[in-house]
């Protein structure tokens, strides 16, 4: 009987290439991301004047970020570009370790964006109410907002489910590179005894 990890089990992801480079290459993406939206919070937090939006800006009764939630901001992204770094090097390294932080954050964005399609399919209102919050001069906002609920939230759950099953496919891609990284190091461990083992016979006689 094969059991439903190894029938899905795969050494290649995106038709063309290894489980190993594509975790890599994923990471270094992440990192990039990452580091460009980091780098966004430092120029904003540096001259707020410039990047800061008001209430009246956006027709709400909430400045859009403060100083604190930039920094917070800026915090998660720090983190983000340390685990993404921990995943290529586990990759390139194969160190298996190293990968888990990355596969958790994964599915902890997988199940954020599963429980954000719950709550519209819940709450479908919350749609025309983040529509009435944009600002103005928001492009397509009215032509948007003249759609029935059904229809938008029909076309947001479309649009989200791709979404998940993009990321799903890219969980399952670093879940087989996490299998592959430690099957191969299982492997290289018993050639190791098998190899020592095998030394040790030779140089052992046994008595006549």
């Amino acid at each position: 009987m094969i059991s439903p990890w190894d029938r899905w089990y795969s050494t290649s992801c995106c038709l063309c290439c290894h489980v190993r480079t594509g975790t890599i290459i994923l990471g270094v993406w992440y990192m990039l991301i990452n580091a460009v939206v980091l780098l966004i919070l430092l120029t904003a937090l540096s001259d707020p004047e410039q990047y800061h939006l008001t209430s009246a800006e956006l027709a709400n009764d909430l400045d859009v970020m403060d100083d604190a939630n930039m920094c917070i901001a800026s915090a998660i992204s720090l983190l983000m570009i340390l685990i993404c770094g921990m995943a290529t090097y586990g990759a390139y390294k194969l160190r298996a370790a190293w990968i888990i932080p990355f596969f958790c954050y994964q599915i902890f964005d997988f199940a954020l964006n599963t429980l954000v399609a719950v709550s519209i399919v819940v709450y479908p209102n919350t749609i025309q109410d983040y529509l009435q919050q944009l600002p103005d001069n928001f492009p397509y906002k009215e032509e948007i907002a003249a759609l029935s609920n059904v229809c938008l939230v029909l076309i947001v759950l479309l649009f989200i489910g791709c979404i998940l099953s993009f990321k799903a496919y890219l969980i399952a891609c670093v879940w087989n590179c996490y299998r592959y990284v430690t099957g191969r190091g299982s492997s290289e461990i018993l050639l190791y005894v098998t190899t020592n083992d095998t030394t040790v016979s030779h140089l052992w006689r046994p008595p006549v």
